[in-house]
């Protein structure tokens, strides 16, 4: 069992960053892909990307490609979202996920067995 919290989200300028943080709970952190997706109002879930179980590969939706960066810091079991350049179309609930999957290029929705609550992050223009 993995408990996910997620921090960091709010309001921001287009153009600006924000980082979200997502803590887990438990011993076994580093055997989980971790991933990152987001839901805007009437929309359905959206893959943001994901990081593999090391930390030394990751994968982006083109939307947020060049701009977004995900890490992680397996000692302090929790995964971080960088986001810069922001857009007003990222406006959207933000969840991080965890899979026991080593797909971390996939991108599937249900691979994720564990979901945080979410945190809002809204880019005003």
């Amino acid at each position: 069992q993995v408990q996910l919290v997620e921090s960091g989200g709010g309001l921001v300028q287009a153009g600006g960053s924000l980082r979200l943080s997502c803590a887990a709970s438990g011993r076994t952190f580093s055997s989980y892909t971790m991933g990152w997706f987001r839901q805007a109002p009437g929309e359905e879930r959206e893959f943001v990307g994901a990081i593999s179980r090391s930390g030394g590969s990751t994968y982006y939706a083109d939307s947020v490609k060049g701009r977004f960066t995900i890490s992680r810091d397996n000692a302090k079991n929790t995964v971080y979202l960088q986001m810069n350049s922001l857009k007003p179309e990222d406006t959207a609930v933000y969840y991080c996920a965890a899979s026991p999957s080593g797909r971390y290029y996939s991108g599937r929705y249900s691979l994720y067995d564990y979901w945080g609550q979410g945190t809002q992050v809204t880019v005003s223009s």
